[in-house]
């Protein structure tokens, strides 16, 4: 059963997507297992593994790590036990039975894991040679990317690639990262996160990079495509089910109620109207360096 994988930065339409795809019927949503947060990462259940920086950089060299475990998550197998020694909050053991049970079914009925994980970006090639992943990495528009991160006062924290030997090892051009380390300017730390990330999956063999306007601007066309890179069937009902998640009125959330549990960013949206004024909050001149930062 070949797993799916929908990465790409934080804040580039993951989650959406994920929902998209799973809105088929065929696919068991898991929401990002390698978030250092809990929830929804440090979740035994759904990945016994410790995550220990956010975009985790996993590799050959350190898959000891992290393969038995993954390999569970994707043939959808749940930890009940140690899930339940990790977290027995009220909140907790509703997720829990939310996810024990979502696995356990999907499993008896030969569904596939979807991965919905922005902090897998780093690591994109190695879900998709390793565990054989069907990886899609969602690309946002530099102005509009750094714009929503301004909005909800997120800063990039460098020093949390720059500690994993690893990953400089295998991309010593993140060594120029470390000008940014401590930097106050959350404008020029978000632009350079984006450009590393899109450099990096740019050299990444087997993985589909797609642009998020582009599939919000025309989303049917554009799931249709993504249905099919990731092997899954577009059946009418799939179809129906995009076009009222993605169209907004009064039908939008049909399918797609939500529980609070997958703590997810994802809402029922007209994505067209989405990218009207994606890049409020940042003033022309921010976004004009944004564009210079990125640019090339």
């Amino acid at each position: 059963m070949t797993p799916v994988l929908v990465t790409g930065l934080p804040r580039s339409g993951t989650s959406w997507t994920g929902k998209m795809l799973a809105a088929g019927g065929d696919l068991v949503y898991v929401n990002e297992p390698l978030n250092p947060q809990h929830p929804p990462g440090h979740c035994p259940g759904v990945l016994d593994a410790r995550v220990t920086h956010r975009f985790q950089y996993i590799c050959d060299d350190n898959s000891a790590d992290w393969l038995p475990a993954f390999r569970d998550t994707v043939a959808l197998r749940y930890r009940w036990l140690a899930e339940l020694r990790a977290n027995r909050s009220p909140y907790d053991l509703a997720r829990l039975l939310r996810y024990g049970t979502a696995f356990t079914l999907g499993r008896l009925a030969g569904r596939r894991a979807l991965l919905d994980d922005p902090f897998a970006v780093l690591s994109a090639g190695w879900f998709a040679e390793r565990l054989g992943c069907k990886v899609i990495a969602l690309v946002r528009d530099p102005v509009s990317f750094v714009a929503s991160w301004q909005r909800l006062g997120w800063t990039v924290y460098f020093h949390e690639l720059l500690e994993q030997p690893l990953l400089v090892r295998d991309h010593p051009e993140l060594l120029e990262l470390r000008a940014l380390v401590g930097s106050q300017d959350r404008v020029a730390k978000a632009a350079a996160l984006w450009r590393a990330a899109r450099d990096l999956l740019a050299r990444t063999p087997g993985i589909l990079v797609t642009s998020y306007e582009s599939l919000a601007a025309d989303p049917l066309p554009g799931f249709q495509r993504l249905y099919a890179h990731a092997g899954l069937p577009w059946t009418p009902a799939a179809a129906r089910r995009v076009t009222r998640a993605c169209t907004g009125g009064s039908g939008a959330g049909t399918g797609f109620a939500w529980t609070g549990l997958s703590r997810t960013a994802y809402r029922p949206m007209d994505s067209r109207l989405a990218l009207a004024g994606a890049a409020r909050g940042l003033s022309p001149e921010d976004a004009a360096r944004v564009r210079a930062l990125t640019s090339g």
